[in-house]
């Protein structure tokens, strides 16, 4: 059985890199599929196919139907989401996604902190499994695919 994962969440660090090389190297057979990890292009692909707009907020918003598309369409394929709430950067598109997540009906391995227990407390009961390490995570596929 191959799997198709959703990695959610913020785009700035180098996590999904070490899930997939952890994952790799336990040659799990596991597609991996994610938010656009490309900041820049990001923020700049409504003004990429729309052209120009005229200001920030509609900028924001041009890339944001795009962005929120693309992620909907990736998300609704996998078969699985991560969802990782960081301790570094602003952990609101990882609860949007998460909370989509739920919505959609997708199954859920939310990774985070002791520290983030009582903040996501309520979101770690609509996850199926909520682990405070990448490695715990990864440990979570390993045994779905056992």
């Amino acid at each position: 059985m191959n799997l198709t994962v959703y990695l959610a969440g913020e785009i700035h660090s180098t996590w999904r890199d070490e899930i997939k090389q952890k994952v790799a190297a336990l040659n799990l057979p596991i597609h991996f599929v994610g938010p656009m990890e490309n900041h820049d292009r990001s923020d700049n692909i409504g003004e990429e196919i729309l052209g120009k707009q005229p200001s920030a907020i509609f900028k924001d918003a041009a890339a944001s139907n795009f962005n929120n598309l693309r992620t909907e369409i990736l998300m609704k394929k996998a078969d699985l989401v991560i969802a990782l709430f960081g301790e570094k950067y602003k952990q609101w598109n990882t609860a949007m996604d998460a909370s989509a997540a739920v919505a959609y009906g997708k199954p859920l391995i939310l990774i985070r902190s002791e520290d983030h227990h009582h903040a996501l407390k309520e979101l770690s009961r609509k996850a199926n499994a909520t682990v405070e390490t990448v490695d715990q995570a990864i440990k979570a596929l390993h045994y779905i695919l056992e």
